[in-house]
């Protein structure tokens, strides 16, 4: 006998000694092993695990909501702040290299705020017209942030020792609720500006007198 009918003999007795050791041949065992093999099984969340996720999930929104609110509002009203010392700083510089008194104009109801220069040209010297040439010179406000403009009775009006500023243009000084001036010689009207947001806090805006410089201080919530 050759080899290869030795190796057939053995083969089939060792398949007869072990007959599970081959899984048996046919068209439906293939077709439950790919299906096996496609299928692996799977698990799922029951539903008091996902009750109990979604009750977890409404707690700590509750819980987020609110902080999240008085994050906008604080950078809301520390934004505007931001934006009105950028619009003194524009002034005072524009008064300082003109030579020539600017003014920061407020609207307080609508949030209008525009850098007004004074006129050097017949017929309106002395009164303050808008530099709508400069950049920047207008702009609007939230009109959820409330403002104040204090001219009287400031600290750094005191520590000055005047009483006010009158403008070194040679023209009197005009003084108005609305609005701050800024002089040539970089001084400006002893002012300040509270700002309020609808949550009650507050930032307020003190201009030095002698420097034009803005300096923000937090006040208390209301």
């Amino acid at each position: 006998m050759g080899r290869q009918a030795t190796y057939r003999i053995c083969l089939q007795a060792e398949t007869r000694l072990q007959p599970d050791a081959l899984p048996p041949d046919g068209p439906e065992n293939r077709k439950s092993q790919i299906v096996n093999r496609k299928c692996p099984p799977l698990s799922a969340f029951t539903l008091i695990e996902l009750m109990v996720v979604m009750v977890l999930i409404g707690i700590m929104t509750a819980m987020i909501l609110p902080e999240m609110k008085g994050t906008y509002e604080e950078s809301l009203l520390r934004s505007t702040s931001r934006e009105l010392v950028s619009a003194c700083g524009l002034a005072s510089s524009r008064a300082v290299s003109l030579n020539q008194a600017h003014r920061l104009r407020l609207d307080l109801r609508s949030g209008h705020y525009s850098i007004e220069r004074r006129g050097s040209v017949r017929g309106s010297k002395g009164r303050f017209v808008a530099a709508r040439e400069v950049l920047g010179s207008e702009g609007e406000l939230d009109t959820r942030i409330s403002i104040e403009i204090h001219t009287t009775g400031d600290d750094a009006s005191e520590a000055a020792g005047q009483e006010s500023f009158p403008a070194r243009d040679g023209a009197p000084s005009e003084r108005q609720p609305d609005s701050i001036t800024f002089y040539p010689d970089g001084t400006a009207d002893a002012s300040e500006l509270v700002l309020r947001d609808r949550d009650g806090f507050r930032l307020a805006l003190r201009i030095n007198p002698v420097t034009a410089r803005v300096r923000i201080i937090e006040l208390a919530r209301e």
